[in-house]
């Protein structure tokens, strides 16, 4: 079982950031919220603040974990299991280093994208507003 943190991230004026895998990635162009796998020793919590400050530069300020998704891609023999967060960070720019393009996008505008597999039931229930990261944050 690999276990994977990723985190939206929402700003004020509701749009969530996401980023498109490289071309030379697996699950090319696909797009996703950010994040990676967790560590040996890690907890949920400091492997996501640790992927956003290597793929964001970004700091963690709080986080709330929304869902968790169990994964297994046609091909491969591990299963993912995949934690999402709300999460806010001290930045609201960032530098994204491992994405081909990053954007931010209104929930209802995610539909849009072409997500990975194991993202599109959280991706329908922050486009239809049935989870909002930023009011999450808040309780």
């Amino acid at each position: 079982m690999i276990v994977v943190v990723a985190a939206i991230i929402e700003r004020a004026d509701r749009k969530i950031l996401i980023g498109q895998r490289r071309r030379n990635d697996t699950s090319a162009l696909k797009w996703e919220f950010p994040g990676g796998k967790v560590r040996a020793g890690e907890s949920l919590e400091q492997a996501l603040t640790r992927e956003l400050r290597e793929e964001l530069g970004a700091t963690l300020v709080k986080s709330r974990e929304i869902a968790c998704v169990r994964h297994q891609y046609a091909g491969t023999t591990e299963e993912l299991e995949i934690h999402f967060f709300a999460a806010q960070t001290k930045e609201s720019a960032f530098q994204p280093t491992v994405f081909e393009q990053s954007v931010w996008v209104l929930p209802k505008q995610l539909a849009q994208y072409d997500f990975l597999p194991a993202n599109r039931e959280l991706v329908a229930q922050l486009a239809t507003g049935r989870i909002k990261p930023a009011e999450l944050l808040e309780t």
